[in-house]
């Protein structure tokens, strides 16, 4: 059987999606949504480097609305358009098509996520009979697949540390690196990630869902960050940081269990390499690491390169490829939000055939 999907955006993550869908095995795109007037009726395999496939893009949601499908691939940015994209999601659930998504992160674990849009999507998986997955790499995977699976190895549980330690230079939406994180900003300014609360916003919800899945209860979720400024001007993929500017950011989401953080979310980003080199170093180009304390300890470092040589775009890939993988598995599932507890063990499908 071939599952019919609608890919909806084609942007850094979304036009890697298409490509995996278009070759994905068990998949069959039947349409796609686009949001720029440019890309509007062009091929699909032309927006993604496929060669044509014979579906061409749109940007009128009403017509892919309208297409019989069973699932909507939907990755466009929800960062800054959280209830936009909320808004988005519960139509197209209450039409009647099964959605898997990248895109408004605190979904990965709906019970941590703001009540209201819940609410509002629950309602609209009982309308349609469907289903909602949020997934990604981090949130994502890296920070709910891993550690739980490498938790399955152990006698006693003491601690949980997954850390992403990259360099977001090649990593192409200066919007979410300048604006929404704050690097190339002046060290008093005060980006929207590092409001107060913000932080548990968006990784709280991954904290909360690997306690529930190691059966622990939370005294309270607590952040913490610091940032380090530019030795020197860097000229970036992305643009240009400035000597003095905001070059590397640390921060810490912390579950606390009897007063000490047990469930830690550390990120280490910089935007050159040579930023804070006492902060902890990556395997390779950049990488995500999990650590568990117990016995036994555990450790594993997880590198992610594409076929292009870069850390960024196999970060991308396995992001698309998460909730493209995941589609059969969502279209079974019973109607309503679901996250990596209520799924079985998705796998890649494209080795043996």
């Amino acid at each position: 059987m071939a599952y019919r999907v609608i890919q909806w955006s084609t942007g850094n993550v979304g036009r890697l999606a298409l490509h995996g869908i278009l070759e994905h095995p068990d998949l069959e795109l039947v349409g796609l949504l686009v949001h720029s007037p440019d890309k509007a009726g062009k091929d699909a395999g032309e927006l993604c480097g496929t060669g044509t496939v014979g579906v061409r893009a749109t940007n009128d949601p009403d017509e892919v609305l309208a297409l019989e499908a069973d699932a909507v691939c939907y990755t466009a940015t929800g960062d800054l358009r959280p209830w936009e994209a909320v808004d988005d999601l519960s139509r197209i659930l209450a039409s009647g098509k099964n959605v898997v998504s990248t895109s408004v992160v605190a979904l990965v674990w709906p019970p941590g996520a703001d009540p209201k849009a819940v609410a509002q999507l629950d309602e609209a998986c009982r309308a349609g009979n469907t289903s909602c997955f949020t997934s990604g790499i981090d949130p994502g995977f890296a920070n709910d697949l891993l550690p739980l699976t490498l938790s399955g190895f152990c006698e006693r549980i003491d601690s949980v540390r997954i850390m992403e330690i990259l360099n977001y230079n090649t990593y192409l939406q200066p919007e979410v690196l300048f604006d929404t994180m704050g690097f190339g900003k002046p060290l008093d300014h005060t980006p929207i990630l590092l409001i107060p609360g913000i932080l548990t916003q968006a990784w709280g919800p991954v904290v909360e869902m690997l306690a529930a899945g190691l059966g622990v209860k939370l005294d309270e979720v607590r952040e913490e960050y610091e940032r380090m400024p530019a030795a020197e001007t860097y000229e970036t993929p992305v643009g240009t940081v400035e000597k003095g500017t905001v070059a590397g950011l640390h921060f810490e989401i912390q579950g606390i269990v009897g007063g000490r953080p047990a469930i830690v979310i550390e990120h280490v980003t910089r935007m050159h390499d040579d930023v804070a080199p006492e902060w902890p170093q990556p395997l390779g180009k950049g990488c995500y690491r999990v650590l568990v304390e117990g016995n036994p300890n555990l450790t594993m470092d997880l590198q992610l390169i594409g076929e292009d040589g870069d850390h960024n775009t196999g970060g991308l890939v396995a992001t698309a490829m998460r909730i493209v993988n995941a589609i059969p598995a969502v279209c079974a599932a019973p109607p309503g939000l679901v996250s990596t507890l209520d799924l079985p063990l998705v796998t890649g499908t494209h080795l043996m055939r």
